[in-house]
């Protein structure tokens, strides 16, 4: 071989050497370049679903069961002597809610240092007589007196007892403007009142933790719906014609 030949080949080498180089990285440029594509996806995904979870106005305002004071204020004026009418009707509906199987106690508080005192403290008797009759033992019936100010003529007697209920949390919270919607979530407030209502409307709150247990099947009227339907005039068909 040739000097210039030599050399030729020499000033070749790192050009050549170079190119290998080149397309030996070409695949790990892409591979990288695929992974942090695919980081950017996998993490775009996890925070859309992280945050639609606090969007759900059944997770924002969650029903809860738990035990609540169930309270009924009734005035009393200070020249009654005894419980009215009107008072006996509402402390009966009032009533209706208390649980005989559970048995509460019943507190009966009457005010104490008004003009009113000893009007209330008849009336009180006379409504733990209400009580007594609608069911509730005489032993459950708990008195007890509060302060109330010389100025309050009329000063109530409250009736309380605990009750299991389901209840939310407390609604208007407002801590933004309902107008900034760029994100399209649900403001604060939002199935708030609708998630209260449905807690009110609940009779048993227990259903919201479970189903009940089925009640036996009533044989005779599943026999005369049955026999309805067998002994039911055939419908009504009418001619037609075209």
């Amino acid at each position: 071989m040739s000097d210039a030949s030599f050399k030729a080949n020499a000033r070749s080498l790192p050009s050549a050497a170079f190119r290998m180089h080149k397309r030996s990285t070409l695949p790990l440029v892409a591979i990288a370049t695929a992974l942090l594509l695919s980081g950017c996806a996998w993490q775009k995904r996890d925070s859309v679903i992280v945050g639609s979870v606090p969007d759900d106005y059944r997770t924002n305002h969650p029903i809860v069961i738990g035990e609540q004071q169930q309270t009924l204020d009734l005035p009393v004026g200070a020249s009654s002597r005894g419980a009215t009418r009107q008072q006996r009707d509402s402390l009966e509906g009032f009533l209706v809610g208390y649980d005989r199987t559970a048995a509460p106690v019943l507190n009966i508080i009457s005010p104490m240092g008004s003009p009113n005192a000893v009007a209330a403290a008849d009336a009180a008797h006379d409504f733990a007589s209400v009580a007594t009759r609608a069911g509730i033992p005489s032993s459950r019936i708990m008195f007890a007196s509060y302060q109330a100010g010389p100025e309050e003529t009329s000063a109530p007697v409250r009736i309380s007892y605990a009750a299991m209920r389901s209840h939310t949390d407390k609604c208007g919270r407002w801590p933004k403007d309902i107008l900034e919607t760029s994100e399209n979530k649900h403001y604060a407030n939002f199935g708030c009142p609708s998630q209260n209502n449905l807690a009110a409307q609940v009779a048993n709150p227990q259903d919201l933790l479970g189903p009940r247990k089925q009640t036996p099947i009533d044989a005779d009227n599943r026999d005369a719906v049955i026999g309805d339907y067998r002994d039911a005039p055939p419908g009504f068909e009418p001619n037609i014609d075209y």
